[in-house]
């Protein structure tokens, strides 16, 4: 599971922008969000909820909309930020960073919003439960929940690791390329995420 929880996508494009534009503390927040949609996702998959997205062709494309939706809200904020230091020339006070709260929504949304994880934990789950155990519905949420801890410590560490990468010297402009390239990374997965097929 470990190698799962390493592999590259919305979640880890997140934690790490954020930490590198706002901070560990907001790098913490969307690492707490996106557990939390995990949660929500291991509980909506062991009630059926993610079968509902799998056996649903529009369940499943009003859902990955939604989600797409929400990814190019993010990239917008990027941008306009990014495009707003352009215009100060980096000149400016540092940009205030958003509230612990805010973090925590935002990581929530992104995570809980994305279809494609709601099925991979229903395509991914069943297989370690074992066929005679009395109570899948509790061993589905027990591995759903170890695999939400385990996936909660790598994004922690994640974000230690770009929080000391954030102290390094910095140069002109780097914050309005990070910006802008996240909005580009983020515009990115919301089309790939909106022409994303049920499999």
């Amino acid at each position: 599971m470990f190698v799962l929880n390493a592999t590259p996508g919305v979640d880890m494009a997140l934690t790490v922008g954020t930490t590198l534009r706002a901070g560990w503390r907001q790098g913490v927040a969307v690492v707490l969000g996106i557990n939390l949609g995990c949660v929500f996702h291991t509980f909506a998959a062991a009630f059926g909820l993610a079968a509902l997205l799998a056996a649903s062709a529009e369940a499943f494309t009003v859902v990955k909309l939604v989600g797409a939706a929400y990814l190019l809200y993010v990239a917008w904020g990027m941008a306009r930020s990014g495009l707003a230091r352009s215009a100060s020339d980096d000149t400016s006070e540092p940009e205030v960073p958003p509230s612990f709260a805010r973090g925590v929504w935002q990581g929530f949304l992104t995570n809980a919003l994305n279809p494609k994880v709601a099925l991979f934990y229903l395509a991914l789950l069943p297989q370690f439960i074992d066929a005679d155990a009395s109570h899948k519905t509790l061993a589905f949420m027990f591995l759903g929940l170890w695999f939400v801890a385990q996936g909660g410590l790598f994004s922690l560490a994640l974000v230690l690791l770009t929080a000391l990468a954030r102290h390094l010297p910095a140069r002109p402009g780097v914050g309005r390329a990070l910006n802008l390239g996240g909005a580009g990374l983020f515009s990115f997965l919301a089309v790939r995420l909106a022409l994303a097929e049920r499999h």
